[in-house]
């Protein structure tokens, strides 16, 4: 009888989030800032936090460097960001969204859709709200996982430049 116990606590303490944090077994309070940052859309996007499952939801405390963001993309789960900090631009089934701090955004389920954090705005902090139907994680529309969207002058390369120049810069002084 002990071993099913043991075995019944070891399933019920599993993710569907690799990196998530189970709640519940006495866990019930979470410092979502604090938490290890695990890829929220690997594959497609930038994004990136703390995710915490419960029996039927997950919350992340997501990030989005500025000029960065999604490709399209689906999941099975409803999913509902709510914009603590900067500005989600993207789409959602095809219609236009622009989500300042303070807004939600809803996202059916199997919606394509792509969230980038606005170039003319700071980083993106947001709340994602999802059901347990799979984890965070979705799946790019062309059926590929080659990597996030960078507005022009943020991706990888616009980063090292700027290291680069940077360097120089200091190095002239």
């Amino acid at each position: 009888m002990a071993a099913k116990k043991k075995a019944a606590k070891k399933a019920s303490s599993k993710t569907k989030t690799a990196g998530a944090i189970r709640a519940g077994n006495g866990q019930y309070q979470f410092r979502m800032a604090k938490l290890k940052k695990v890829p929220a859309g690997t594959g497609y996007s930038t994004s990136h936090g703390g995710v915490v499952e419960g029996e039927r939801i997950l919350v992340g405390y997501i990030h989005k460097p500025r000029g960065t963001g999604s490709r399209m993309h689906s999941h099975k789960n409803e999913q509902l960001n709510y914009v603590l900090r900067g500005t989600l631009v993207g789409s959602v089934n095809g219609k236009r969204v622009k989500a300042p701090a303070g807004t939600m955004v809803y996202i059916p389920a199997n919606a394509p859709h792509n969230l980038v954090a606005s170039t003319r705005d700071e980083d993106v902090i947001f709340l994602a709200i999802k059901d347990l139907s799979q984890g965070i994680i979705g799946m790019a529309v062309d059926g590929t996982m080659t990597g996030p969207h960078y507005e022009k002058g943020f991706g990888p390369a616009a980063k090292a430049a700027k290291k680069k120049g940077a360097r120089r810069t200091a190095a002239r002084r």
